[in-house]
Parts: structure tokens; C-alpha cells; sequence
């Protein structure tokens, strides 16, 4: 039996592998054979909800309306975000928008203009 590589999440040594995917049954993180071959996770790809590959310094399209944390206002669809920059975490895009100041946004609620 080949041996399965420790799990990049939580390093347990009890990963198996099922078809084409690596699984660890400790975090239950799951990881493809092909991912260990491409480049560690340094050079995070992120999509928006199209699935367009974003970079910074583009401009992007707010595609629901979001509400504002602590505070009553509501961010409206079709409101454009220029400049962004890609940030590592749970909101992946961090930017200035105009009439609101600095902002945190998730690449799953904007497209790519």
C-alpha cells in the first residue's frame, strides 16, 4: 500500500486517499493528487463568483447588496470597487469605497469588470 502524505491542515499521519482526493479523517480536510504537485499554497488563487481570477489593482462589481457591519447602510448591487487589493483570510479582498471609507469584502459577492 502506498504511503499517504500528512494532512497540510492539521499534519495527522491518518490521511487515506479516496479516488483522486486525499482525506484526513481527524479535520476532515480534503486535498486532490494534483495539488501536491502544483506550487505550495503561496500562490493562493482567487476567483470571483463568475470564477474570473482576480488580481490586485482590479476593478470589480458588487453583485448583491451587503449589509454594513455596525452600521445602517447597505451596500447596493452594481456599486464598482476599484483598486482592490487581495488580502489572506475569510474576506479576501481588502478596499476603499467611495462614501463608505475602508472596506473587507468576500470574492464570492463581486465579479470582475
Amino acid at each position: 500500500m502506498a504511503e499517504c502524505p500528512n494532512c497540510p491542515q492539521c499534519n495527522s499521519e491518518y490521511t487515506y486517499e479516496d479516488g483522486g482526493l486525499y482525506i484526513c479523517p481527524e479535520c476532515s480536510y480534503e486535498w486532490s493528487t494534483e495539488s501536491e504537485t502544483e506550487i505550495g499554497e503561496d500562490n493562493k488563487v482567487i476567483k470571483d463568483s463568475n470564477g474570473n481570477v482576480l488580481s490586485d489593482g482590479d476593478t470589480v462589481t458588487i453583485i448583491k447588496d451587503l449589509k454594513v457591519k455596525g452600521s445602517s447602510s447597505v451596500l447596493k448591487i452594481g456599486t464598482k470597487v476599484k483598486n482592490i487589493r487581495l488580502v489572506d483570510g475569510d474576506h479576501d479582498i481588502d478596499c476603499k469605497i467611495d462614501g463608505f471609507g475602508a472596506m473587507k469584502l468576500k470574492s464570492e459577492f463581486v465579479k470582475k469588470v
